[in-house]
């Protein structure tokens, strides 16, 4: 039998020199990886795969770009679009690759744009700034969206805003490609939700909030055509201190029974047990990534390594991990790479 093989998509800031997205062949047996190739883009802060597997999208100054995803994992460019306000930070398409969205951490700006069969990227469908006064001083007591995904029916687009300390939930029209507001998800005063993650089976959602370091666990509910969201569970990532840490990767593994997250400042990662039939989730293990600011951080496809991308000292460190025993072990020496913001695993 034939064994999977990946590329790993890394997305970095460009600071003298050109090239924002790296390209890995992923070793999934030694848990590393080997630099095949690299993209011209501006700034890559941000990286979405189609749900077809065929297209990749990536932030950049100017925009969105749309690369066509090669067999052999390269990318070849077919278009950029302008988003019509300040860069964004974090871009995903619906169910149906239909349409992208664009959350923008600046000016608060959701931007909604259509997609074509081709993959390229069309015309803007919708805009909405988001309002309001927020709680936190230090994010200029106004919006910040850091996030925007739809739930697993494809029916609503669920936005989480830092500034505002909420989660605005959006009916999307698959014709027009317009939103309408129908739910606000309210979490703690200057918790900062920064991140969402959604099951496998799409009946729970994870917020991840950056400030006060914890994850809140929603089951979610469509009935009456409305969609309906119930806590069921609140977990503490590590003891709040205002100002000394901060939550920032959220990602599942590939078969969605472990949940990352990493915290800057203690400048360590946690990776939790996910019960898939009650969705609730427990703490495996926290350890330390020998890194400053690990950005974003993923756990390899075979759930036996883990990667971490640490923006602050330039580097990618690898680890081996058994999740029975609650280990991470350091496996390797770190691979330099600039400011790195966002990691993606592609099966080939």
């Amino acid at each position: 039998m034939a064994k999977n093989k990946y590329v790993a998509y890394v997305s970095t800031y460009t600071q003298g020199d050109n090239h924002g997205i790296r390209i890995y062949d992923v070793d999934i047996d030694n848990g590393r990886f080997i630099e095949k190739d690299k993209v011209q883009i501006t700034n890559s802060s941000y990286l979405a795969e189609s749900h077809n597997r065929k297209y990749l999208y990536s932030i950049t100054d100017m925009g969105v770009e749309a690369f066509k995803i090669m067999p052999d994992g390269a990318l070849e460019f077919i278009n950029a679009a302008s988003i019509n306000g300040m860069r964004g930070c974090y871009v995903s398409t619906d169910y149906t690759d239909r349409y992208l969205f664009v959350a923008g951490y600046h000016d608060g700006k959701l931007t909604v744009l259509e997609l074509n069969d081709d993959g390229s990227i069309g015309k803007i469908t919708d805009e909405i700034y988001h309002k309001g006064m927020g709680s936190m001083a230090n994010r200029n007591f106004r919006p910040h969206i850091n996030c925007a995904r739809m739930t697993h029916d494809n029916r609503f687009l669920l936005v989480a805003d830092q500034g505002m300390d909420h989660v605005n939930v959006y009916s999307l029209d698959l014709v027009s490609g317009k939103m309408r507001l129908v739910d606000i998800i309210r979490s703690e005063l200057e918790s900062a939700p920064r991140h969402i993650k959604i099951s496998k089976d799409g009946k729970f959602i994870y917020i991840l909030h950056e400030q006060k370091c914890f994850i809140d666990v929603y089951e979610y509910e469509f009935k009456n055509n409305l969609p309906y969201f119930t806590k069921i569970q609140s977990q503490q990532v590590l003891k709040w201190e205002y100002g000394t840490n901060a939550v920032s990767a959220f990602s599942f593994s590939t078969d969605y029974n472990y949940l990352l997250t990493s915290i800057a400042g203690d400048n360590s990662v946690a990776v939790y047990d996910v019960d898939q039939k009650t969705g609730k989730i427990k703490k495996n293990f926290m350890l330390p990534i020998a890194g400053e600011y690990p950005k974003d951080a993923e756990i390899f496809p075979n759930n036996k390594f883990l990667v971490s991308l640490n923006h602050e000292t330039n580097s990618m460190t690898f680890f081996a991990i058994d999740l029975d025993a609650h280990t991470m072990v350091m496996n390797g020496k770190p691979l330099k790479v600039h400011t790195p913001n966002c990691i993606m695993f592609h099966k080939l």
